[in-house]
């Protein structure tokens, strides 16, 4: 769907008072919290009765952002969630475009026959028909696309928490504007932006600024006790038991950022952080220049993102899991190689 069939499909949801909850992936980032309070909290101005909700907690780093505490955390509060979720007109759903990204909501969301609006940046939905989707692989982030929507019904709409929650989004998503910047509008939407939000120093200290010891110290044995860099491949990893991260006393978020470290390195194309956490390895990669991790995280890891920033999980072993990492390499390693 085009933005202008967009926009006014969606003017069409939103003409009259409705009950809407937003809904983000599992394991939400800056840019899902921030792009779905963005958007609950202009849905508020017109008058329609919204809540928030997010399959499992966020971390604590963005607590601070105005309405977070508002959300509503379905595997803290299941009863009130449904409840809530039964009660709907409409679903908005915001910076994920899989069903299995919901986490423990998306069992509900196929059971509710109501109209559902999607606004995203990933590649290759599979959620089925949705009444009204913006789309868009070529933005920053899904905060980018809520902040071009609501521009669009009046820039009067923008306060200092919408801004504040839209930077906080593509600020993230960005990895503080070093990557996924396609084009100048991106810079054009956070100077609008920074003209109505709190100080935006003191937003990047608020995101940037507010390690516990325990998460410097675990940024600390990341590097120095467990990446491996592989030089035949242009690729470092750094794997994380769920018993290292233990000993550090892991809380939500702890391991955020870490990906990006090894990439600092000229020689290294592709960083790879695994972690084992809730029953499951995840995988993050990142990586500079064309080379498409998403690829990567699709083809063999159950799941996706962006060229230069993706995701994916696997039910195994961690040694099961590093030892499928290690397989796949040589299938890469002339991309990887490449100048």
């Amino acid at each position: 769907m085009q933005k202008e069939e967009f926009f006014h499909a969606l003017n069409t949801v939103i003409q009259s008072p409705k009950r809407i909850t937003v809904l983000t992936h599992v394991n939400p980032d800056g840019d899902a919290i921030g792009s779905s309070l963005a958007f609950s909290q202009f849905l508020q101005k017109l008058g329609h009765q919204v809540e928030v909700m997010v399959s499992n907690d966020f971390p604590g780093f963005l607590a601070w952002m105005p309405d977070a505490c508002k959300i509503h955390i379905y595997d803290k509060e299941a009863e009130l969630c449904d409840q809530i979720l039964d009660a709907s007109d409409v679903l908005a759903i915001l910076d994920f475009n899989h069903l299995s990204r919901a986490g423990l909501i998306q069992d509900k969301i196929k059971s509710l026959n109501v109209n559902k609006i999607l606004i995203d940046h990933h590649r290759d939905t599979d959620f089925g028909e949705f009444y009204c989707s913006l789309s868009d692989t070529q933005v920053s982030s899904t905060a980018e696309l809520v902040a071009e929507t609501i521009l669009h019904f009046g820039e009067h709409y923008v306060d200092e928490a919408i801004a504040t929650n839209i930077l906080v989004g593509i600020v993230t998503d960005t990895g503080s504007f070093s990557h996924s910047i396609f084009h100048p509008e991106t810079f054009s939407i956070c100077a609008k932006m920074i003209e109505k939000s709190m100080p935006y120093n003191q937003i990047h200290r608020l995101v940037y600024d507010t390690f516990s010891e325990n998460r410097l110290r675990l940024l600390g044995f990341s590097i120095s006790n467990k990446m491996e860099v592989l030089d035949e491949y242009a690729t470092a990893i750094i794997s994380l038991t769920k018993e290292e991260l233990a000993g550090f006393d892991y809380q939500v978020g702890d391991t955020e950022g870490i990906v990006n470290y090894p990439l600092s390195m000229k020689k290294i194309r592709m960083s790879v952080l695994v972690t084992e956490r809730q029953g499951v390895i995840r995988f993050s990669f990142r990586s500079k220049g064309d080379f498409s991790v998403h690829e990567v995280a699709q083809k063999h890891f159950n799941g996706g993102g962006h060229t230069n920033a993706a995701g994916g999980t696997l039910t195994c072993s961690m040694e099961d899991a590093m030892e499928k990492l290690h397989q796949i390499l040589p299938e890469y390693k002339e991309l990887l190689n490449q100048e």
